[in-house]
């Protein structure tokens, strides 16, 4: 079963981010079928922080309602939870941080494996946003300087050598400065596997420079945890065309 794929005909596929501490339990069958009708193709669930509500119950809930895969996106191995159709096992490599690089691999690869989680493998690079992040603060990790897009070419390209599945381009939640597109211009044309971009895309429009640079997976949070309009959700699942 592959967990992400676009729309037939779409360039680009929407997910949408859920955020354990940012949805209420009773809120989560309206958003959801807001998020899946409007044209979402995944959701990922997880934060960067500490969550303090409830991980399980809520995940139990989307996944009850969910007709699109539920990804878990955790911000360490406490966040693993069995109501999920999948995780991204995301290996921190702009960092130099063993927590983020193997430890909680560790840690939770024996219960993805009994939860039977299917794995994606993801190269996860943090991008200089204007300021500093929560996923910096947690990870005590720094992002890649901007301006040096060929060093993050290089680092894209190590993750997918090492076998990585998936790149992830992360500028961070609310960034002030998401990722442009030229760094995923040059990101794409030298990897293989998909790409996938998130952090401070505020608009539909913005959304669509991403995915003509050559974004495969385009990642919303923020601006929809916002608002109720589904029409802005409509808007940005048009931009992935």
């Amino acid at each position: 079963m592959i967990l992400l794929n676009k729309k037939e005909g779409n360039r680009s596929g929407l997910i949408v981010l859920i955020d354990p501490d940012k949805i209420k339990v009773e809120d989560v069958i309206s958003k959801v079928n807001i998020y899946q009708e409007q044209g979402a193709i995944a959701f990922f669930y997880g934060s960067s922080q500490p969550v303090k509500n409830d991980i399980h119950a809520i995940a139990k809930e989307i996944r009850a309602c969910a007709k699109i895969p539920l990804i878990l996106f955790p911000g360490s191995s406490e966040q693993v939870t069995p109501y999920a159709d999948g995780i991204l096992f995301i290996t921190l490599i702009s960092g130099r941080n063993p927590d983020y690089l193997i430890e909680h691999h560790v840690k939770a690869a024996p219960f993805v494996k009994k939860m039977g989680l299917k794995v994606l493998p993801t190269a996860y690079l943090l991008i200089e946003c204007g300021y500093r992040t929560s996923v910096e603060r947690v990870s005590k990790t720094q992002p890649l300087p901007s301006s040096n897009i060929p060093n993050i070419v290089a680092h894209a390209l190590a993750g997918e050598m090492i076998g990585m599945r998936y790149v992830y381009l992360e500028a961070g939640s609310g960034a002030k400065n998401p990722v442009s597109p030229e760094i995923i211009k040059a990101v794409k044309a030298e990897i293989s596997v998909p790409l996938i971009v998130g952090g401070g895309i505020r608009t539909p429009e913005y959304a669509k420079t991403l995915v003509e640079a050559g974004a495969d997976f385009i990642v919303v949070g923020n601006v929809l945890e916002k608002s109720d309009d589904k029409e802005i959700v409509r808007k940005f699942a048009e931009a992935m065309k």
